[in-house]
């Protein structure tokens, strides 16, 4: 008897931002797998197990589920977000490709609420017109990829979104962002960093690139560029969307 997989978004942290489409599907579930804190935002119950599994496993992961679903099992794959984004769709299709002979499994992707869109929406419309989302970890790419791709970005007078701005183990590579962003753009450039977006300890912070800090940013934060349109009106930040 062959399950199925579910690929789910847990939307930035509040849970009244978990649609009603995954809470559906997490109640049918059978197996629950994803990175320890999205698992353990997924209440336990009987006839329910939980698959947390540390953050860069991600290949063995989506194996695993599909070991399950082969079994007969029910998996909901959860990621924070859209797991289309920077998340775990994309790498649940990459172990089918790897593994053809699950080619036939039943799966859907289930959208979700973006910590990008979160903060947006709680900054006003810094993302009105075009923008593009960069993650700015260089685990799974160079970084000069990175640097080239903010380059190209801020030439294009995108407003961008940053994903993983700043760690422990690569600090400095925020501040080198912010040079290449004043380098292209100018120090007047609207900034807004959104930390923990949707949850009680949500903090936002709108200053221009000639203020911002690389300390103003970590792993809990989304990064928002505007262009050289976007604007403050009252304490709220948009871009038109007539922006050129």
């Amino acid at each position: 008897m062959s399950g199925w997989i579910a690929v789910a978004g847990l939307g930035p942290g509040d849970d009244a931002m978990v649609t009603p489409q995954v809470r559906d599907v997490l109640a049918q579930a059978t197996d629950v797998i994803g990175y320890i804190p999205y698992v353990a935002r997924v209440a336990p119950r009987e006839g329910l197990t939980l698959h947390p599994t540390d953050n860069r496993v991600e290949l063995d992961r989506a194996l695993h589920a599909l070991q399950l679903a082969a079994s007969g099992a029910r998996v909901v794959i959860v990621s924070s977000g859209d797991p289309g984004v920077f998340a775990m769709a994309s790498a649940l299709f990459e172990a089918v490709e790897a593994h053809p002979e699950y080619i036939e499994t039943e799966i859907s992707v289930l959208p979700g609420i973006t910590a990008m869109l979160a903060a947006a929406a709680a900054a006003g419309a810094p993302l009105g017109h075009d923008f593009c989302a960069i993650n700015l970890s260089d685990n799974l790419k160079p970084w000069e990829m990175v640097e080239k791709r903010l380059r190209l970005a801020a030439q294009a007078d995108f407003a961008m979104a940053f994903y993983n701005p700043r760690s422990k183990s690569r600090p400095h590579q925020f501040g080198r962002t912010l040079e290449i962003l004043r380098e292209e753009q100018g120090p007047d450039v609207l900034i807004t960093f959104a930390r923990a977006v949707s949850t009680k300890d949500e903090v936002l912070k709108t200053v221009t690139l000639g203020e911002a800090t690389p300390e103003m940013a970590d792993m809990r934060t989304v990064v928002l560029v505007g262009n050289s349109a976007t604007r403050r009106v009252g304490r709220y930040v948009y871009t038109p969307r007539s922006a050129s």
